[in-house]
């Protein structure tokens, strides 16, 4: 497939756009909470020309639909961006800082908004296009399974949709490239809380005591063993403990109880059933074994994020009409993806686009690269001129 220029009114609504992406960053809301998000894309969806705009899917979701000029094969492909962003405070310093304390866009999504609505305005001009497109935009993909909540409303269904592709952006890629892969691409998270019961008392006497900081300790370092021992080496598991809390902190008290929180990711089935299966058994003997008691509430998160194999092809070559270059196999990612839920329903893929050399997600001196807008809504309007063809 030869390069193509990125299409001139997508140059000229770059400045739109990134305002648009600008405004999101200032007032970020978390999981559910994307109300003044969700408004802003709906208003501007309706402002664009979007044939019909849904509010209110999977809570807070926004659904926009736009028709082409000929839909003689009825096809319907979706397309797909996050909203939510994440409970850290920011430290860029940027003029478009956030202005919601302890609240800010480390993931990007603001950029993922933005360049899907820059594509909605322009393929609500340009409909020439065989078909329908389903812009979907979620709210809680940070740990709240907004993707699951939208499915579950049945709204593929009702719109018809056959195909279902998303995209995000992605530090220590150079920018505006495309990086993807085909299969098993994101891996399956899950959540654990960990309760150690000991017998507190004074640090000066701990023989009167049962430690619960040894025990847990003692834990910490015993559930590693589940990919060290238990697991099959070839097969991927990442077992993280991320949080330690006590029942106290003073400095000399030994505390009675500890919680331990962390994550499980696997990208095997069976795998993910035996983390669960050995954490709950190595936490209570090894609590049992120093007269402690443990309890384990294990909770599944999300599935394994899998590409299908067809249209991995697709969004390469569209990676590659764009921007000239060959679109970049990577491996498989340990982090996770609510998109998951969607790809379990639909044939798909999900592509990342390059950030640059940028602080990486999840951190506060994050921010999404503007300059990386016009190429996103290039992906986005080629993939659809593709997957819609007119001849």
């Amino acid at each position: 497939m030869k390069k193509m220029l990125i299409d001139k009114q997508i140059l000229e609504a770059q400045e739109e756009i990134v305002s648009i992406r600008r405004k999101i960053h200032q007032l970020p809301e978390l999981m559910f909470d994307t109300i003044k998000t969700s408004k802003l894309v709906a208003d501007k969806l309706r402002f664009f020309g979007v044939d019909e705009v849904v509010e209110g899917v999977g809570r807070t979701g926004v659904i926009g639909k736009i028709k082409g000029n000929k839909n003689t094969r009825n096809k319907v492909i979706a397309l797909r961006a996050d909203m939510d962003a994440l409970p850290i405070t920011e430290k860029t310093n940027l003029p478009y800082s956030s202005k919601v304390e302890g609240v800010m866009h480390a993931c990007g999504h603001d950029g993922h908004t933005a360049m899907l609505l820059g594509a909605a305005k322009y393929l609500s001009k340009n409909r020439d296009f065989d078909g329908e497109i389903v812009l979907i935009f979620q709210p809680a993909e940070e740990g709240g399974g907004g993707g699951k909540e939208m499915v579950e409303t049945g709204f593929l269904d009702k719109f018809g949709v056959q195909e279902v592709y998303g995209m995000h952006n992605w530090p220590g890629l150079s920018k505006g490239s495309f990086a993807i892969k085909s299969g098993k691409f994101f891996a399956a998270a899950d959540f654990f809380t960990i309760n150690v019961e000991g017998k507190g008392g004074h640090a000066a006497n701990p023989h009167s005591a049962i430690d619960t900081t040894l025990v847990a300790s003692q834990i910490v370092s015993s559930i590693q063993t589940i990919a060290a021992r238990n697991a099959d080496p070839l097969k991927s598991i990442v077992v993280s403990v991320c949080s330690f809390m006590t029942d106290t902190d003073a400095h000399n008290v030994i505390p009675g109880t500890v919680t331990l929180k962390g994550t499980v990711r696997t990208m095997e089935d069976d795998i993910r059933d035996l983390a669960e299966k050995n954490l709950s058994l190595i936490c209570e003997n090894t609590a049992r074994a120093f007269g402690a008691s443990a309890t384990v509430d294990y909770k599944r998160g999300y599935p394994v994020m899998t590409n299908s194999e067809k249209e991995t092809m697709i969004a390469k070559e569209i990676g590659y009409s764009v921007t000239g270059n060959e679109t970049i196999d990577v491996p498989p990612v340990m982090g996770a993806e609510d998109f998951s839920f969607m790809l379990n329903e639909r044939p798909g893929a999900y592509i990342l686009i390059g950030n640059g050399d940028t602080a990486p997600v999840h951190n506060p001196n994050y921010n999404f690269d503007d300059d990386i807008i016009s190429i996103g809504v290039a992906y986005w309007t080629q993939l659809t001129k593709s997957r819609l063809r007119t001849t």
